[in-house]
């Protein structure tokens, strides 16, 4: 059986909270700061994920980040050994996990987004609930680096918008700003700042205080349609992703820096 005091100092980019009833809030940072993705960050998330699975005393889980953004940049610093088929093999493997073991979790997930998300913006909007805060916007970065949108967001973005609406997003990088992820549905609540976590920890304590039957039960039946997609479609898109990596290792600096994803 895994415990939070097994794992809750385990990961650097993840500092994880729990309330006596079961609330367990995981606050996404790197180095006190938002976010940056990493080949860290890659390789850890999985694990986490699977051991928040693990534990039995997590009845909600509330996701989050720091300061007023979520996640807009990347570092990989292993651009000599993006050629080589074995980085591929365990980013193939790091992908899949990444999103199976987030649907794994079987209790109710709120995603809490304190800002703009342009990496991995699927994950938080996964989620069952989805709070944002008023200057939050969704994006994704693939095509606008020359990548294929292949590791989920290929699956996520058509399931929340609609094949066309989620085509254009991904194909032209638009930022999908917070009013109108509300109208379309990908949020349900958009917030001040100051009242992200209050209303995400409100909810939460709502939540608790059913059966743990009734909260393992509608988390599965809620995501099932989820995860057959992904078991049908991930490794297919990370596939072409992983293509279009290799092409595209000879301009490092395109995977760093803001400017790519403002």
């Amino acid at each position: 059986m895994t415990v939070l005091e097994d794992y809750r100092e385990s990961y650097r980019d993840a500092r994880l909270t729990r309330t006596p009833n079961g609330v367990l809030e995981v606050i996404f940072h790197t180095d006190a700061g938002p976010l940056v993705w990493s080949e860290r960050v890659h390789r850890e998330f999985p694990r986490l994920f699977a051991d928040i699975a693990a534990d039995p005393e997590n009845r909600v889980v509330i996701l989050s980040g720091t300061g007023d953004v979520f996640c807009q940049d990347a570092v990989y610093d292993v651009w000599e050994d993006m050629d080589q088929s074995p980085y591929w093999d365990k980013l193939y493997v790091e992908g899949k996990r990444l999103l199976e073991n987030l649907l794994n979790i079987e209790v109710p997930v709120i995603g809490a987004v304190n800002g703009p998300v342009g990496i991995h913006s699927e994950l938080l909007a996964l989620s069952d609930i989805v709070l944002a805060t008023e200057d939050t916007t969704f994006s994704d970065a693939h095509v606008t680096l020359d990548m294929v949108p292949g590791d989920g967001v290929h699956i996520v973005w058509p399931m929340l918008l609609g094949p066309n609406r989620a085509r254009y997003f991904l194909l032209t990088g638009e930022k999908l700003v917070a009013a109108e992820a509300l109208r379309l549905g990908v949020v349900q609540e958009v917030l001040p700042r100051d009242q992200l976590l209050a209303r995400a920890r409100e909810l939460a304590d709502q939540l608790s205080r059913k059966s743990l039957l009734t909260l393992r039960g509608a988390r599965v039946v809620l995501t099932q349609a989820i995860k057959r997609r992904l078991l049908d479609d991930l490794g297919y898109g990370l596939l072409f992703e992983s293509r279009a990596a290799v092409r595209s290792i000879s301009t490092p600096t395109d995977w760093t820096g803001r400017e790519h994803l403002r």
